[in-house]
């Protein structure tokens, strides 16, 4: 993932409300979220929905990493089939879908994604990653092309369902693409008496005197690291204070006698 840019609007719009990003490996992403170590994440689908809230945001395309002499790189885009013949490296850690992985299996399975790129440099086989992975794991000694029928990995912003604070909200506003006085998501303002007085309020005689409004403050700080990226903002600490203000209440005199005029 590459978020600079959903962190700059942040910094902008919270500055005082420091955000901290840090990479973890997508088989611990959820963990790292429903151990409280992050607020909220960007992951890689599927994610357990009973437990998780997720925002589905785009498919990566998927892409082969080969030597950079390789054949392949003869072509701007590839198909599975092109691959058929070569052997074809299965990392542990992989995020593709496959029903059945294409080309020839390898003696055994590397731990990781990062072990399965140093045999690709080493001229053992080929890798199938998403784009993302194979710029992550960028060599001058490889390349890549994209494989116009591979399954492809989507990724999805998410946080636990029972952690969906406003700061939360927040970010995600910023991930839609919301404007800074969006309140869609946010606690609704108290629903108001015909009078203009928020119900629950204490009543006030005359003209009251409007209540101060406050945000949530609070510091952030980062999670875990890893292998197959996704970013993940971890939650600050805070308070919150929330004025009301009264609206202009009808005139009446005492023991409830309208007033003479």
């Amino acid at each position: 993932m590459t978020p600079d840019k959903w962190v700059r609007i942040w910094n902008e719009r919270l500055p005082d409300v420091p955000l901290v990003l840090t990479q973890v490996p997508a088989a611990e992403a959820a963990g790292v979220l429903l151990g409280g170590d992050a607020d909220a994440g960007l992951v890689r689908l599927p994610v357990d929905r009973t437990a998780l809230s997720a925002i589905p945001l785009y498919a990566e395309t998927t892409v082969v990493l080969v030597p950079k002499d390789h054949l392949v790189t003869a072509a701007d885009e590839v198909s599975v089939g092109d691959i058929a013949e070569e052997i074809v490296l299965h990392p542990l850690d992989d995020v593709l879908d496959w029903e059945r992985l294409p080309g020839r299996p390898a003696l055994e399975r590397p731990a990781t994604t990062a072990d399965a790129v140093e045999l690709v440099a080493a001229g053992i086989g080929v890798l199938l990653v998403p784009l993302s992975l194979a710029r992550l794991h960028h060599r001058k000694d490889l390349t890549y092309r994209t494989v116009t029928d591979a399954p492809e990995s989507s990724v999805a912003l998410s946080w636990p369902e029972d952690a969906h604070t406003d700061r939360v909200e927040d970010f995600i506003g910023i991930v839609r693409g919301r404007t800074v006085n969006s309140t869609r998501g946010r606690q609704p303002e108290p629903a108001r008496s015909k009078g203009g007085r928020a119900e629950g309020a204490p009543s006030a005689r005359g003209k009251p005197a409007a209540g101060k409004a406050g945000g949530r403050t609070g510091g952030a700080a980062g999670g875990k690291t890893g292998g197959k990226q996704t970013g993940s903002a971890r939650r600050g600490t805070g308070g919150s204070h929330r004025g009301a203000s009264g609206g202009k209440g009808k005139g009446g005199g005492r023991g409830g006698r309208p007033r003479q005029r």
